[in-house]
């Protein structure tokens, strides 16, 4: 009897273990509060950028 339960028992906690592997979790990876700084001031670079390289652009083919 003793053998059958350790047996089922370690089975069960193999196939637990790979139930969680297939389902991850939806809560969203950690990221510092330096780094969200960074990551804030690249998008305004960024936004800042396109909208001043389209002005030449324009002017470019105007000329």
């Amino acid at each position: 009897m003793n053998r059958k339960k350790k047996i089922n028992q370690t089975l069960k906690q193999k196939a637990k273990k790979a139930n969680a592997k297939l389902h991850s979790s939806n809560k969203p990876k950690y990221i510092s509060k330096a780094e969200r700084a960074a990551q804030a001031i690249a998008a305004e670079t960024e936004i800042a950028q396109p909208v001043e390289q389209s002005a030449e652009l324009v002017a470019n083919e105007n000329a």
